[in-house]
């Protein structure tokens, strides 16, 4: 049976984290936004709610919560800024949990045990110029040298990019065998030194306050303890990773979608034309009931992944279909937020020029849109089927914290 009521400590939870971001951080988010630096210091307190390791067992330095809590919290960030969210998907959904599910008891912790702490940030490296959704596309390789890999290319597109410590990258081993040549790489940047740089992409349409960037290698040697999974999993290590980093953007657009609906009630019962309110006008009801209607669905698409995830069940068509809905529906609502506002929408008086412009990257990464679309309808058609992976994300215990 399905449950999705929330439990007391998971109420409490995100009450403390909405109180936390509201005081803390969200003072900061217009300033940042509007010059495009980073939110400052914003891992380190997040760090100190233990959002870090959020959903990591205890014995690795996390916190030992469900899945479902983290999307809550992924929701609370967001409604605070995407940047915010943004950090966590690429720091736990995507590196983290990818070696939380990929990597040796060694490995969890060795490299795990410090992210989960908060003590390092992680980043995630896929995509490069040329290869985006066509993963197989990728030019960086990695060769076997000894009791390390040497690592050569570049990617792009790279949240926290100059901020992490940790990097997970995937590179070539094998060429000429396409996506079965793929292998998957832990950097460690204190031990890359020289041999590893990155940057920063500035003037970004949205997501201002956070770092975005790339990163690039040449002859960067990689100890082979390092190596997450055999030799050509990487293809298979960084799907998972993207299905679990899908249901953090899921979450996250979820509150932007929240924050696009708060904003519009707020400023319809303050704002007056003809000598009434403007929400007594039906459109703008209309627009207003979308908004509603779109939180209510993406909150349950994304709690319905969650669950899954708890009960260690595959869930690849749910976490896909959520992100689909729910970046989609954020996008429409910020749009008809700004439209609401009108003029005042179209400056940075109010924040939701800022909320249009975080929701169209959503669109895009982890996945695009049309990527979502395809998977949906191969399901339906019968082309696509899961099948057991040969490693799964485990089932939350609470016996694991």
């Amino acid at each position: 049976m399905v449950d999705f009521e929330l439990t007391s400590e998971q109420r409490a939870l995100a009450d403390t984290v909405r109180a936390f971001l509201a005081e803390k951080i969200a003072p900061d988010v217009r300033g940042s936004d509007s010059s495009g630096t980073p939110l400052p210091h914003a891992f380190e307190k997040l760090a100190e709610l233990g959002i870090a390791g959020l959903p990591f067992p205890e014995r690795y330095g996390g916190a030992g919560a469900d899945y479902v809590t983290l999307g809550l919290m992924c929701e609370e960030l967001e409604y605070c800024d995407t940047s915010l969210r943004t950090m966590v998907s690429v720091h736990i959904g995507l590196t983290g949990c990818g070696i939380y599910q990929w990597g040796s008891e060694e490995q969890k912790q060795r490299l795990l045990r410090p992210l989960a702490s908060g003590e390092k940030l992680a980043a995630f490296g896929l995509t490069e110029p040329d290869a985006g959704s066509d993963v197989a596309a990728m030019r960086a390789t990695a060769r076997r040298d000894g009791d390390s890999y040497v690592l050569n290319g570049s990617k792009i597109w790279i949240s926290c990019a100059t901020q992490a410590d940790t990097f997970l990258v995937f590179a070539k081993t094998d060429p000429d065998k396409g996506k079965h040549g793929i292998s998957a790489f832990v950097i460690e940047r204190a031990a890359a030194k020289d041999a590893l740089h990155t940057f920063s992409l500035h003037d970004k349409y949205g997501v201002r306050a956070g770092d975005t960037g790339g990163l690039s290698f040449t002859d960067l040697r990689v100890p082979a303890g390092n190596r997450l999974g055999e030799e050509g999993e990487g293809f298979y290590i960084a799907m998972t990773c993207l299905e679990n980093g899908r249901y953090t953007v899921a979450s996250g657009a979820t509150g932007l979608i929240r924050a696009c609906l708060d904003a519009s009630v707020k400023y319809a019962k303050e704002r007056r034309t003809f000598g009434t309110e403007i929400g007594k006008h039906q459109l703008v009801q209309e627009m207003i009931a979308r908004m509603v209607l779109a939180y209510d669905a993406a909150r349950l698409l994304y709690l319905r992944a969650g669950w899954l995830k708890n009960r260690g069940e595959r869930n690849t068509r749910e976490t896909a279909l959520a992100k689909w809905y729910a970046t989609d529906a954020a996008n429409r609502a910020a749009d008809d937020a700004l439209q609401i506002h009108g003029a005042y929408g179209f400056s940075d008086e109010y924040p939701v020029a800022r909320f249009l412009r975080n929701s169209r990257g959503s669109i895009i990464y982890e996945g695009t849109r049309e990527i979502q679309k395809i998977m949906q309808a191969e399901y339906a058609l019968g082309y696509r089927k899961d099948k057991r992976a040969r490693c799964e994300l485990p089932p939350y215990r609470r016996s694991d914290g």
